[in-house]
């Protein structure tokens, strides 16, 4: 739901697996490079004892706030598809997110390759 407040939860680093899905400038399609990551969530996801899941898109700091949040959620949508489509995971086990540049990853490099990413949460 929209309008439900989001909650991103802090783990400490040795309580956390982190897979990040990289994407190229200014776009929400998946590289060839990326997909063995997302084969190797698949499985996970597959065999976790995990009811929901979240995708959270980001991108870098270039371009306009609004901007950058669709197209966070744009890169949120397209891995939540392959995830789908190629893989089988129920679409109801997806949430979606976009964060646009509220959380880069490297704040020292607010236009960095790696602000470019989408990040999973377990829910339940």
């Amino acid at each position: 739901d929209p309008n439900e407040p989001l909650v991103l939860v802090s783990y400490r680093p040795e309580d956390q697996i982190n897979l990040r899905i990289s994407f190229g400038f200014d776009s929400a399609a998946l590289a060839p490079s990326e997909l063995p990551k997302l084969e190797q969530m698949c499985r996970v996801m597959q065999k976790a004892d995990v009811d929901v899941f979240r995708i959270i898109g980001h991108t870098d700091a270039s371009g306009s706030e609004e901007y950058n949040r669709r197209l966070s959620i744009l890169r949120a949508e397209e891995v939540a598809r392959h995830l789908v489509d190629d893989c089988g995971i129920a679409r109801d086990r997806l949430q979606t997110t976009g964060r646009g540049e509220a959380d880069l990853f490297n704040p020292n490099a607010p236009d960095s390759d790696e602000n470019r990413r989408v990040e999973f949460q377990a829910l339940s």
